[in-house]
């Protein structure tokens, strides 16, 4: 019982308060996730375990800690409906680390503890793979390594052991590297159940109704970053096309049926623009480009809309190369049936916009001139352009034309829409992006959810399908400078986008750069990447079982070469074990030999027992060599001390 006690003592204040901040640093990106009546349950948890260790009080009893397991599993289930899947886990993760701190008694619980730490720190990527999000995770693991050791030695400074978890982190480093360039990767996300897998994904929605962009230009959010092989074309001319909508029931807008071709037909005038782009998971098939795209990336297909479509979700940041030109004319055959949805009006809507649009219809002697009289009726009927606009009612069109006239560039674009089918021209809505910024610090344009718009597209005899943009008609500042310029300044819109601070500008755009080579060098090495890697270094077309030999045969060697700079380490840079094991020698050849796993305390006592006109001198080498191996670093005056009482050891 007694040795038991010894090689499981029971755990020392300072230890606990360091052990409990590594496991802050773990537990806190979680809190922002987690229900409040947990992040509750947490923290209180935390300070009654310190209140029971400060007091030396007695831990809870069992049949209590058994209330807190089932209540807190029937509150994870009331709140998740399940207590299967990504945040369902976590937060039983996290409610079952906080109440093992109740149980927390002696090192061998501590140590649990720590290695259940160990892995809700990976579960933090589960959400985010930011950079922030590694150093801390990094941090919380040089916290955690340290409670190891100081569990390991507890005569030793905290710092001392501090120190000594960087080296071993540090000695870990280059397998680490090793098993990032040469462990086979896989295709897909960190985490793929599918009931929320994706669930904190922002962008663009596969239906566009009134509020719906205006709710997302709230959010500045990077959608995706572009590199331009040139100049990159004026801001009004950055329309980066995604879903088209043809169907429209009144409220909401939807794409219809949609189908796909492998290649592009349209007519093109002047220089294209080539250009990368690195576009963040959306957990739709989209794929952003310039108006007009005139190559299909890989893996991708093209729509009659001229909307790109991956063949699988975006559960990832993928780049593509494309190429695209800003001044062109649409094709497309002049075919009744492929233009009948776009004519299509639910009945009984909206009856004040199609009297106006079979007004104008009547007054024009070309389909042009329609559009043109719709675009001017925007303009000159005093129009604001804001984030904030007015719900609108059964007849929404109605009410944002001749009402409100305050709305969004979802209310421009699908007012706009009505009025053209009302008067009889076939007419869609687009959405994606418009605009975007580039960073001088890397020259990467960065395109952000505050840059979602909408706008439409009428069919035109003899010049195909037609962008017109009714928002830029009633604020044109929209797109020429940008969301920010364009809504009042009383409308939420993130800091970022209004600040006048430049030196505050510096600084994020040098923190997108970073988070920018971060992501492109670091979460951006898929399996193509590394097929390239290794091919550079000779691999060609490597295997996954290529790249599994490799990467034993790598970490083997690179382990053994650590073993033996630390065999041989071991043998010329420690004095203090030098002389320990001369002196064990001197007994050992007096028939007092150390057992193999016997510790120097206990060897110490068994010997001065057996020597007790030594024991003296036996006990002061045993302290000092106790105290200069495991506690602090030895000095120069106390390793002479010990040589000398070693030499003139002698029974």
């Amino acid at each position: 019982m007694a040795s038991e006690k010894q090689s499981n003592p029971p755990i020392q204040l300072r230890h606990l308060l360091w052990l409990l901040a590594g496991l802050s640093l773990v537990v806190a990106p979680h809190a922002l996730r987690l229900p409040w009546w947990l992040n509750l349950i947490a923290l209180i948890l935390f300070v009654w375990r310190v209140y029971l260790a400060w007091g030396e009080r007695p831990l809870p009893q069992k049949w209590l800690l058994a209330l807190f397991v089932i209540g807190g599993v029937f509150g994870v289930y009331l709140t998740y409906r399940t207590i299967f899947g990504r945040d369902s886990g976590v937060a039983m993760l996290v409610l079952f680390l906080s109440l093992k701190l109740l149980e927390l008694h002696r090192q061998r619980d501590a140590i649990v503890l720590i290695l259940l730490s160990y892995f809700l720190a990976l579960t933090n990527f589960f959400y985010s793979q930011t950079l922030p999000t590694a150093g801390l995770m990094l941090v919380s693991a040089l916290i955690n390594t340290a409670s190891l050791v100081n569990f390991a030695a507890p005569l030793r400074t905290l710092q001392a052991n501090l120190r000594t978890a960087g080296v071993l982190l540090a000695q870990a480093a280059p397998v680490m590297l090793l098993l990032f360039f040469l462990f086979p990767r896989v295709q897909g996300p960190l985490w793929g159940l599918p009931q929320d897998a994706y669930s904190g994904v922002t962008g663009l929605s596969d239906s566009m109704s009134p509020g719906a962009i205006s709710r997302l230009s709230q959010s500045d959010a990077i959608a995706f970053r572009v590199r331009f092989q040139g100049d990159a074309p004026p801001r009004p001319q950055l329309y980066w096309r995604g879903p088209v909508f043809w169907e429209f029931d009144g409220r909401t807008w939807r794409p219809g049926d949609v189908r796909t071709f492998n290649q592009i037909k349209f007519e093109a005038t002047g220089k294209p623009y080539d250009y990368e782009v690195t576009l963040e998971p959306h957990n739709h098939n989209w794929l952003f480009a310039l108006e007009l795209a005139a190559i299909i990336p890989p893996n991708a297909r093209v729509t009659p809309e001229y909307m790109l479509l991956s063949r699988t979700p975006v559960r990832n940041r993928v780049r593509y190369a494309m190429r695209s030109y800003t001044n062109f004319t649409e094709g497309g055959a002049d075919d009744t049936d492929e233009l009948r949805p776009g004519l299509l009006l639910p009945e009984g809507y909206n009856p004040r916009a199609r009297r106006l649009a079979q007004q104008w219809a009547a007054q024009s002697t070309t389909d042009a001139a329609v559009a043109q009289k719709a675009i001017d009726y925007f303009r000159v009927e005093g129009f604001v352009y804001t984030l904030e606009p007015p719900l609108l009612g059964r007849d929404s069109v109605d009410e944002f034309l001749f009402g409100s006239k305050r709305g969004f560039c979802e209310h421009y674009a699908s007012s706009f829409v009505f009025l053209m089918r009302a008067a009889g021209l076939p007419a869609r809505v687009v959405t994606g992006y418009q605009g975007g910024e580039i960073n001088p610090v890397d020259q990467y344009m960065i395109v952000r959810q505050s840059d979602a718009h909408a706008w439409a597209e009428v069919w035109l005899k003899d010049r195909g399908w037609v962008r017109f943009d009714p928002t830029a008609a009633a604020s044109p500042v929209r797109v020429e400078s940008g969301v920010a310029a364009a809504v009042p300044a009383t409308d939420p819109l993130p800091l970022m986008a209004r600040t006048t601070l430049y030196w505050l500008r510096g600084l994020r755009y040098n923190w997108d750069a970073l988070a920018n080579k971060w992501n492109q060098l670091v979460l951006g090495y898929n399996p193509e990447r590394q097929r390239q890697f290794l091919s550079r270094i000779g691999m060609k077309e490597p295997s996954w079982e290529d790249m599994a030999l490799t990467l034993f045969w790598a970490v083997g060697a690179l382990l053994a070469l650590l073993l033996a700079w630390l065999l041989r380490r071991m043998k010329t840079a420690d004095p203090v074990q030098r002389l320990w094991l001369r002196f064990c020698a001197k007994l050992g050849r007096k028939g007092c030999v150390r057992a193999p796993h016997e510790g120097p305390a206990d060897f110490i006592e068994r010997t001065a027992g057996r020597y007790p006109a030594h024991a003296e001198r036996i006990r002061a080498i045993g302290a000092l060599y106790i105290a200069m191996r495991y506690g602090s670093r030895a000095d120069a005056q106390v390793l002479a001390k010990l040589r000398l009482l070693v030499r003139e050891f002698s029974v």
